[in-house]
């Protein structure tokens, strides 16, 4: 064991666990942060994605170690159910959710895209969300929830 400091949703926190856990681990089980999933445990399905420094991170392959001290956000850290980030609030009106499961991983992708990209094209919709699993079939109502973030989320980027 040892003291592993982390900035997880603009939060300082100092965790005394083996360096080498999963950082999926430590979200879910020290800090109770169940946004991230635990899907494949290979990095293949997106479940477990975190945004660590800007970019998609699949947190069950990512040693806690090598996260120490970067920006890391989950799920949670984008918005609550009172309060939602536009892009859930377009998942929301999209009605963009069926099961769920790979939602964490849809939504954390689609926020890096909209960050990088803020009018992205449908192919570049597509090709961006393509690494993520879903078997649901929502995949044209995730599309036109991601578009619609995508007008929502320009006039707040404007206004900064």
């Amino acid at each position: 064991m040892a003291k592993v400091s982390l900035n997880v949703n603009g939060k300082p926190r100092t965790l005394d666990v083996d360096p080498t856990t999963p950082l999926l681990y430590v979200l879910r089980n020290d800090l109770e942060l169940n946004g991230p999933r635990f899907g494949c445990g290979l990095a293949q399905c997106g479940a477990c994605t975190v945004i660590v420094d800007g970019k998609a991170v699949r947190s069950c392959v990512t040693p806690v170690r090598t996260v120490e001290k970067k920006a890391i956000t989950t799920l949670e850290g984008l918005g609550s159910s009172k309060n939602p980030h536009p892009l859930q609030q377009a998942f929301i009106d999209e009605q963009a959710v069926q099961c769920g499961y790979c939602m964490n991983g849809i939504l954390m992708n689609a926020k890096v895209l909209l960050d990088k990209t803020p009018n992205p094209t449908l192919d570049q919709i597509k090709e961006h969300m393509d690494p993520i699993l879903c078997r649901c079939g929502t995949h044209p109502r995730i599309v036109k929830a991601i578009q619609r973030a995508a007008t929502t989320m320009k006039p707040a980027k404007a206004k900064a």
